[in-house]
């Protein structure tokens, strides 16, 4: 989650709703920092006394993604574990329909630093780790047999159709997303005899 203990000003919340539009749109690397001044309304001064640099910026960029996601996902209706496990990934659906819709945010700026170690990477890293421990709850909670092993192939179920609908955009969506994850989650439950 953010690790920056600044207090929000409209300076910084403009700036970083700026950021946020253009980096999602065109890529973190394509949007220059003189851009988003000028379509933030700040002064230069303004802006790097909020973000020291530009990679302050894509940090504070993804901790608020990640912060949102996860706040999303707390939202949701308590539902029993493999029904919360469906929701989960419906979300995807969602977000596919939405305008503008370019796939993962998370995903798009990992392509984007792919140096293992930067800052940026470490904390989409913390995200993805929290989305593991998250499902493996779930798996746990509703009698998987492998939590762990099946966490991680759902993360990999998730980056692909991520992806996919973003780039293929399937009609489909929702049908593929609940097969997929039901076959995945189906022999969850061990029947006793």
């Amino acid at each position: 989650m953010s690790e920056n203990p600044r207090r929000e000003s409209p300076a910084r919340r403009r700036i970083l709703d700026t950021a946020t539009a253009l980096f999602y749109a065109e890529g973190v690397h394509a949007v220059g920092i003189d851009r988003i001044i000028a379509q933030a309304g700040v002064a230069k001064a303004t802006f790097y006394n909020q973000f020291p640099s530009k990679e302050d910026l894509v940090l504070a960029y993804v901790h608020e993604l990640d912060e949102r996601g996860r706040a999303e996902v707390e939202a949701l209706p308590e539902q029993p574990p493999r029904q919360m496990l469906l929701t989960f990934f419906q979300r995807i659906d969602a977000a596919a329909r939405q305008p503008g819709y370019r796939g993962c945010p998370f995903l798009n700026a990992a392509a984007e630093y792919p140096d293992p170690t930067s800052p940026v990477r470490l904390a989409i890293d913390d995200h993805r780790r929290w989305t593991h421990d998250h499902l493996r709850g779930l798996l746990a909670a509703d009698g998987h047999a492998d939590p762990d092993d099946a966490a991680e192939i759902l993360i990999a179920l998730n980056d692909g159709l991520l992806v996919a609908s973003h780039l293929d955009h399937p009609a489909g969506l929702p049908d593929l997303i609940h097969q997929a994850v039901t076959r995945i989650i189906e022999p969850a439950v061990e029947t006793s005899i």
